[in-house]
């Protein structure tokens, strides 16, 4: 259910409209107040190219999650709605032709002030924050639409506009932006773990042996005298020997060396925000000096 104090999240100029399906119809535009209750009872739906459609979408049924409004439609009904000017002027054919199309029911025709042509709704825009109500009746030379602020306070006490106009009160008040800074968790990028296969060569050394053949000669003793004489006197011989050598032999083999997986840390670090903020100034204005909230003065101001 949508209340009064949903209205400023709408306006923030952040707010979307969304389908009942969750689809985002398109950006909020101006917010209809009821002028019997207060309540809001219709927003207009920027939609079509940077926005230059609008389409008036009831708040019936309708509620507020952080910045987005969810309305009990399809954007399709939104976009079918039929066109009326978001002029800050609802009339009574327009209005009724709105509910026929959402089938709606309970609308009673004119409401509020009964003045010709006008429903006595309010309405409030997220360009100009202010509201504007659809009776013209009350205002003095001077005194255009949009110079008044909305009572929210309901005491009828605390409503105002230039000075031109007959309800402003005895003092003025003055407002300031602040800048809130805060942090927003979003996706930066992604890390993966990738195996993939490289060669790369190795040299090792290794010891080798081999077999030569040696000529050894031994003097005729005793001992081998036998040997020596064992055989022909004088003839021809042929002796043979089998020479070995070693030859490095690869051989290789698959082992598990290390393991590897992703982990994160937070590291943080500081960053600068600069943006202009805007605040109000009230001076006071006399034929010598001029006095301002911030305790300057200036002579001269006539």
């Amino acid at each position: 259910m949508i209340s009064q104090n949903d209205i400023d999240t709408i306006l923030s100029g952040r707010s979307h409209v969304l389908a009942s399906d969750g689809s985002k119809i398109g950006s909020a535009g101006q917010v209809y107040l009821d002028d019997q209750t207060g309540d809001p009872s219709w927003v207009t739906v920027k939609t079509g190219l940077f926005g230059t459609s609008e389409s008036f979408a009831p708040l019936q049924g309708a509620n507020v999650t952080g910045h987005d409004v969810t309305i009990g439609y399809t954007k399709e009904q939104v976009k079918d709605a039929p066109r009326v000017e978001s002029d800050g002027e609802l009339s009574p054919e327009e209005e009724d032709t709105l509910y026929r199309h959402y089938g709606l029911s309970g609308h009673t025709g004119t409401t509020g002030t009964g003045n010709s042509g006008n429903t006595g709704r309010d309405f409030l825009d997220t360009d100009t924050t202010r509201t504007t109500t659809g009776t013209t009746a009350g205002y003095e030379a001077g005194y255009q639409a949009g110079d008044e602020r909305i009572d929210r306070s309901k005491n009828g006490n605390t409503v105002g506009h230039d000075t031109s106009g007959p309800t402003t009160d005895e003092a003025m008040t003055r407002s300031e932006e602040q800048l809130r800074v805060g942090t927003e968790r979003r996706e930066v990028g992604k890390a993966r773990l990738r195996k993939y296969v490289v060669t790369e060569n190795v040299t090792k050394t290794v010891p080798v042996s081999r077999e030569e053949v040696r000529l050894e000669r031994e003097p005729i003793t005793d001992a081998n005298r036998g040997n020596a004489l064992d055989g022909p006197a004088i003839s021809e011989e042929e002796h043979e020997v089998v020479l070995h050598a070693e030859r490095p032999v690869v051989d290789k083999e698959a082992v598990p060396v290390e393991r590897v997986r992703l982990d994160k840390e937070t590291v943080t670090a500081q960053e600068t925000v600069t943006s202009d903020v805007r605040k109000e100034k009230i001076e006071l204005l006399d034929n010598d000096t001029t006095n301002t909230t911030d305790g300057t003065n200036t002579t001269g101001r006539r």
